[in-house]
């Protein structure tokens, strides 16, 4: 009997400690990964809800079969509250969204990580490990591998929530440094091996809360390159920004931005 398989995919739960709730999760990999004794790189993936919806089984399984493309898997971490647990850890938002987002961080840390090391084969080294979100997923993802670099490779943002603030915006504040990312990045480490991949979309939203004629989305976006610029990282090199005219701040454009973001993190 002849057969070929694609792809193996897995759906699970895993009670967190630090959540104090079940955590859904969905891992696709390669059909080569039962058999194949190397520890393989990781995608994390915030709102792996979306996984359907961004039509991210058919993109997983042609990359996979791409050449030039080293084999992943992927795992797509399933929501909770996302205005609690999303965010950034060091502090919550002006409007105390955010307040579990360190709960979060040591779920990931302290708990999905190793669990993926030891039940799914997933590598051991940093380098290997590249995490992913969008919108406030993409806030958190940024979040919690730019703080914890000893853990992570490469981060991926789609339409990042980078207006996420200590206190409201403030017409005429040009600086606005009230965006908690910025010093983040000022306040942090420069960690050399750490590359980024952003993506906006032209249509992202409407808003220009300093009528500078760029929507605020991409604004925040590019101040937040700028920011890692002046930490030392290369815009280009280090840095790569995607910007999709006509996109929006929605899962099917996410799910087209996808494959090239793929290329990008697991190209050789």
């Amino acid at each position: 009997m002849h057969f070929h398989i694609d792809h193996i995919s897995i759906k699970g739960c895993l009670y967190s400690e630090s959540l104090q709730r079940q955590v859904d999760f969905r891992i696709v990999a390669p059909a080569t990964f039962w058999k194949n004794p190397e520890k393989f790189p990781v995608l994390l993936m915030n709102d792996g809800q979306d996984f359907e919806k961004m039509n991210l089984e058919k993109t997983l399984a042609t990359t996979f079969a791409t050449e030039g493309i080293k084999p992943f898997i992927y795992v797509g971490i399933s929501a909770g509250n996302r205005l609690q647990e999303y965010g950034t850890a060091c502090c919550s938002d002006f409007k105390g969204r955010g307040a579990r987002a360190k709960n979060y961080n040591q779920f990931i840390l302290k708990e999905m990580i190793p669990f993926l090391k030891k039940e799914f084969n997933a590598s051991h080294e940093k380098a290997d490990w590249v995490f992913c979100g969008m919108s406030l997923g993409g806030l958190n993802a940024f979040d919690i591998a730019f703080n914890n670099p000893d853990y992570f490779d490469k981060i991926g943002v789609f339409s990042g929530s980078f207006w996420w603030r200590k206190k409201p915006y403030v017409k005429g504040d040009n600086e606005d440094r009230s965006r908690i990312v910025l010093d983040m990045v000022k306040n942090g480490a420069y960690n050399p091996h750490l590359d980024f991949w952003f993506q906006c979309g032209s249509l992202d939203e409407k808003a220009d809360r300093n009528n500078n004629g760029i929507i605020d989305s991409i604004d925040d976006t590019l101040d937040l390159v700028k920011e890692l610029q002046a930490k030392g990282y290369s815009f280009p090199g280090d840095i790569t920004y995607v910007q999709i005219e006509g996109g929006r701040h929605d899962l099917p454009t996410w799910g087209r931005a996808f494959p090239e973001f793929l290329r990008w993190a697991f190209g050789q």
